[in-house]
């Protein structure tokens, strides 16, 4: 099919590729405009970097209200629009465009987790099991109908990238699946039930802080939830850190936030369910993502 493509980040880059491999015709490719990261040095986004290494036209609209990104759209004729974590919201006149619509790769099972952040919500929330949605876009944020869906469990110890890796070769899989059902005129249509709709919002570093009065578990699902940003923040003996591994410890009758032990296997802190949690990995303000066993070789903590 005529493809026009829109995403940004690398969960993006890799549907793109599949639609590459997969011989379609990709008419053009929008994504985010440039911005200054590291250091103040403008880099590209990973689909724009994967674009342009293979020869696909790329288009890095400002503004998609004004009439002209709309413009542009008509000129390229798409037969078909494919959005994954574009991060703009398409106006309605740019979704009736295309004669076999515009459909969006989404990171969760719909209903559940409608918004900017599903992967990160479901591991936040301790779920056992998630997946991709291949809908099509409505007026609504993820409120279409979906064509097809595809389910993954979330591994206890594994972290957000990688889930965030896993799903995004689920979701270029569950693409490749749905585009010939597309060019068919057989995709299924089915309706989300709106009032089992929930929400995954932005992140913020109103998240970051770690209370320790919570159950090991969800402070273990706040740790790998929020890897790589904003990260789970903790304050030990006077110091911030960012934490980024733990591991279920012992039984404890100590208050919450207590410092049980400091060594070899880490920092052992006081949880609120009875239990204590051990810090394995860590970051300290200024410094480098290290294991705990090793910062504290330069920086013993007097428990």
């Amino acid at each position: 099919m005529r493809i026009l493509f829109m995403g940004t980040p690398d969960f993006a880059a890799v549907s793109l590729k599949r639609l590459v491999e997969d011989g379609h015709e990709l008419c053009g490719v929008f994504t985010q405009p440039d911005k200054p990261r590291n250091r103040n040095k403008v880099t590209f986004s990973p689909v724009k970097e994967y674009a342009l290494s293979h020869g696909l036209t790329v288009y890095q609209p400002t503004k998609l209200r004004d009439g002209t990104a709309l413009e542009l759209v008509k000129s390229l004729a798409p037969e078909l629009i494919v959005v994954v974590a574009y991060g703009r919201i398409l106006p309605k006149d740019i979704l009736d465009v295309p004669p076999l619509g515009c459909v969006n790769v989404h990171a969760s099972l719909l209903p559940k987790y409608r918004g900017s952040a599903p992967i990160n919500w479901a591991m936040l929330n301790g779920d056992a099991e998630t997946g991709v949605s291949i809908m099509y876009m409505a007026e609504e944020l993820d409120a279409g109908d979906v064509i097809l869906t595809a389910k993954t469990p979330i591994d206890p110890e594994e972290d957000l990238p990688s889930l965030w890796d896993r799903l995004a070769k689920v979701g270029a899989e569950a693409l490749a699946e749905a585009l010939p059902l597309l060019a068919a005129g057989t995709a299924p249509r089915t309706p989300q039930d709106s009032t089992q709709a929930t929400f995954a919002p932005m992140l913020s570093r109103e998240l970051s802080p770690i209370d320790w009065t919570k159950p090991v578990a969800a402070i273990r699902n706040q740790v790998r939830g929020l890897i790589p940003w904003p990260c789970a923040t903790a304050e030990l003996v006077g110091q911030r850190f960012k934490i980024y591994k733990t591991a279920v410890g012992t039984a404890t009758d100590k208050t919450p936030g207590t410092l049980l032990s400091a060594g070899k296997k880490g920092i052992e802190v006081a949880c609120g369910d009875g239990q204590s949690l051990w810090i394995t990995e860590l970051q300290a303000e200024g410094g480098k993502r290290m294991s705990a066993a090793a910062y504290l070789l330069g920086h013993p903590m007097n428990i």
